[in-house]
């Protein structure tokens, strides 16, 4: 299965169907069944003590693996969130970024299954792990 939504085209998709979030992420890489993403991290991702929240690393992995998916199957806006289990390992590095390093197991006609390793920009230690189950809308 070839990659049908490239980088520009992935960043553009996210401009187009979410600018409230587009600012705050960056893609690395695309490749088959694979994709890394940056969470540009800002104070509005911290949370008291001055570390990364999880809901700012929740959504860096759903945003992960949404991304990942089109990228396989193309611009499908509808497919859906259906279940996330996330384990947080380790406070992320001070004034650093995040990256989510995002790969697809499964990607059926209606559900796709990934994960996401999140780790501080610098570091290979993870930070966070999420595994996530998507539901695709058929294609008519």
């Amino acid at each position: 299965m070839a990659v049908v939504m490239d980088k520009a085209a992935l960043e553009a998709f996210l401009v187009s169907e979410f600018p409230q979030v587009s600012d705050d992420y960056s893609i690395e890489r695309v490749e088959e069944m694979a994709l890394s993403v940056r969470l540009k991290v800002s104070d509005r991702h911290l949370r008291p003590g001055g570390t990364i929240s999880g809901p700012s690393m929740f959504a860096l992995a759903d945003v992960g693996v949404y991304l990942a998916i089109l990228a396989m199957i193309g611009p499908v806006a509808l497919a859906v969130t259906t279940n996330i289990s996330m384990d947080f390992m380790r406070k992320p590095a001070a004034g650093t970024d995040l990256i989510g390093d995002t790969r697809l197991l499964k990607l059926g006609r209606l559900l796709a299954v990934g994960d996401c390793l999140i780790r501080s920009e610098g570091s290979e230690a993870p930070v966070a792990r999420a595994s996530l189950t998507y539901a695709i809308p058929p294609q008519g």
